[in-house]
């Protein structure tokens, strides 16, 4: 909606992959949760903004046909994709498995 808010988003997400490179499981399900939040208050908000950007006109079937006519395009997607990942990636409890190499004699 604008570059504060983008900036807040993009700053989240570094964040969360920090925190996954550091091995800091409890702020990286945080950055996630907090991902998927923005995301979903991203889409609402630029709904509410297609619904009223055409209020100044006083012929209000003409105002519904202009809100119809803007479609929300695939960025959407990988939008919600990378929240999703990010909360599914940081609800997996599965522990990290060390390879090692075996000892030779």
């Amino acid at each position: 909606m604008n570059q504060p808010y983008g900036l807040v988003l993009l700053l989240v997400a570094v964040v969360g992959i920090l925190a996954s490179f550091l091995n800091q499981r409890k702020l990286v399900r945080i950055t996630a949760w907090i991902s998927l939040v923005l995301v979903v208050m991203l889409l609402i908000a630029a709904i509410l903004k297609v619904q009223f950007a055409f209020s100044f006109i006083p012929f209000h079937k003409v105002d519904a046909f202009l809100a119809r006519q803007i479609k929300f395009k695939w960025g959407w997607y990988v939008l919600f994709a990378g929240a999703i990942l990010a909360l599914a990636g940081a609800l997996n409890n599965k522990p990290k498995s060390i390879i090692t190499a075996p000892e030779t004699v």
